[in-house]
């Protein structure tokens, strides 16, 4: 236990709680697994391999460097100053011409909601520094506008190695190998909740005003609803420091977008590797999995090891 609790100390004091603009520019670069069918139909007789990637989330966790300390805002190109510049860059993107699988993701507003598409062109947008340099080795390029700069470290690394061990410890029937899958997979989407959480308050009529001044910013009430002596209040928590009847203290959310985007997006990476591969063609990926017409080598196989595939199986037109 004194172990875990130094672990978690030396880590805690490397991660700020990011929130307000910060954290909502970080996040216009947060999204999530690619899924794409690139070719739907297989000539007959055509063999599918199917791989599956071991545990990706918890292996760029472990293997990579993380977004830690203050972050610096800049404006301009960050790049001509310092070329391994780490951290979010707003930036104008040109995708290569012709490229069979892009890479880089964005939003897009549509009729029917927020999309998320790997386009070609040239758009603007929020991305990972990491992201954007694994990019250039397909054609892309792009210009920085403005962003965050970070300090870097790994700090997921014993956090993997003890989960990791632990499944590995019990069956798949076992229910503590669940219990540390679960853990391993959701740790990083914790980390990016946005902390902009709704809450609901009753309170007397009477004491109405008092309560609307308590909350500093009356523009946080979303809805109020009639009750009779009471009113149902619905808040959208403001940005300050917000007392709240169930601890009668201070509410503070242990989140940090630019570690769950950086997550994501080191998967993106390690996924980018399977694709626009003159060796085979890609029928199909989605966040962790491939659909490919040729096997893979034996070097990126493995049933076992963080980050590498198993074959889930071979299927025939």
């Amino acid at each position: 236990m004194d172990d875990k609790g130094n672990i978690i100390k030396i880590i805690s004091s490397k991660i700020h709680k990011l929130s307000g603009k910060i954290a909502s520019d970080i996040r216009l670069g947060y999204t999530g697994g690619s899924t794409d069918m690139y070719i739907p139909n297989a000539a007959l007789g055509t063999k599918i391999y199917a791989y599956d990637v071991n545990s990706l989330y918890p292996y760029v966790m472990k293997t990579n460097k993380y977004p830690v300390g203050s972050p610096t805002y800049f404006s301009g190109n960050i790049l001509a100053d310092n070329a391994n510049a780490f951290g979010f860059f707003y930036c104008k993107i040109i995708a290569p011409e012709g490229l069979k699988h892009p890479i880089l993701q964005t939003h897009i507003k549509t009729k029917d909601g927020i999309r998320t598409v790997a386009p070609l062109g040239t758009w603007e947008g929020m991305y990972f520094s990491e992201e954007l340099y694994n990019a250039r080795n397909y054609g892309y390029k792009f210009e920085v506008l403005w962003g965050y700069t970070f300090d870097s470290s790994n700090i997921f690394q014993d956090f993997v190695d003890t989960f990791y061990n632990l499944r590995k410890s019990y069956s798949k029937l076992d229910p503590m190998n669940l219990v540390a899958k679960l853990i391993l997979n959701s740790l990083y989407g914790r980390i990016g909740m946005d902390d902009l959480f709704t809450y609901i308050n009753i309170v007397n009529k009477k004491d109405y005003p008092k309560f609307e001044e308590s909350i500093k910013i009356k523009e946080s009430i979303l809805d109020i609803i009639d009750l009779g002596e009471n009113y149902l209040i619905q808040i959208k928590n403001p940005q300050v420091e917000m007392k709240t009847d169930l601890d009668n203290g201070f509410e503070t959310h242990n989140v940090n977008i630019s570690i769950a985007a950086a997550v994501t997006a080191y998967a993106r990476i390690h996924m980018s590797h399977f694709k626009n591969n003159p060796n085979y063609n890609l029928y199909y990926t989605d966040t962790d999995s491939i659909y490919i017409d040729s096997p893979l080598t034996e070097y990126f196989i493995s049933s076992t090891e963080l980050g590498k595939l198993k074959l889930e199986g071979v299927y025939v037109a």
